[in-house]
């Protein structure tokens, strides 16, 4: 197999929590560029749809905008048979949605906004995973990719249940890959600060400071996580399952 072939997803089928922007939007139109047929998921319908639209005219491949907020369980099993019902199968699925509200002291951290936080980050993904991943091993096999973050393994102050949540998913994905190995490979990513929408509410002085600690000396930009995603996604990681791979510019 040439190094194309390796990462190609030609006939493929994957599903993106969280593709309608960000990191997201970034995986799911790098996936169709690359062969696949998309599901592009998020709680806003329209906001799916432009994705969706976008990649259908640039690219040859299909795909399909849903609806669905992946921190309520009784929503991801109308995702999931979407899927099927519409492609036939889900070769890859990236468990991309995430949240980390704001707030001012941990004292102030309401019951509701944990909840909430651990729901979508790492409820979610685990209901995603356990309803695709199953049909995956009883089918022909696929990819499980979970998207976490650098503050599971550099937690601070302002943001503990969500350093929390993604701690989680890092262990969830290892166990997941011995769940359902051999046939599916679960992987994570896990990004450090990416120039996305969500840098609305940083101070964006004070992150430019910090990230002269970085080895890149800079934040991310959203296809610079593309890359990591296709090779976690593809035949070229065939050997690769239960890892967990820092893309964060060299965060010390």
């Amino acid at each position: 197999m040439s190094t194309v072939e390796l990462f190609d997803l030609t006939g493929r089928t994957a599903v993106v929590t969280g593709g309608s922007r960000g990191l997201g939007r970034a995986m799911a139109l790098g996936f169709a560029q690359a062969g696949a047929d998309v599901v592009v998921a998020s709680r806003k319908l329209d906001a799916c749809e432009l994705v969706a639209k976008e990649i259908e005219e640039t690219t040859d491949r299909a795909a399909l905008p849903y609806a669905c907020h992946v921190g309520n369980w009784d929503e991801l099993d109308g995702l999931v048979d979407a899927a099927y019902e519409r492609f036939g199968k889900v070769d890859v699925l990236v468990n991309n949605a995430g949240m980390s509200p704001l707030y001012d002291h941990v004292v102030n951290v309401s019951e509701e906004l944990y909840d909430k936080v651990l729901d979508v980050n790492l409820k979610g993904p685990f209901r995603l995973t356990a309803l695709v991943g199953t049909r995956m091993a009883d089918g022909s096999g696929g990819s499980i990719l979970n998207v976490s973050s650098v503050g599971a393994i550099r937690p601070g102050a302002t943001i503990v249940p969500y350093s929390a949540a993604k701690a989680g998913l890092n262990a969830m994905t290892v166990a997941f890959a011995h769940a359902f190995g051999p046939k599916v490979r679960v992987n994570c990513i896990m990004p450090g600060g990416f120039m996305t929408d969500v840098t609305k509410a940083w101070d964006l002085e004070a992150f430019e400071r910090g990230a002269q600690q970085f080895a890149l000396k800079r934040g991310g930009q959203p296809e610079e996580i593309v890359g990591t995603a296709l090779y976690l996604a593809s035949d070229a990681s065939s050997y690769t399952t239960g890892a967990v791979l820092r893309v964060d510019g060299g965060i010390p």
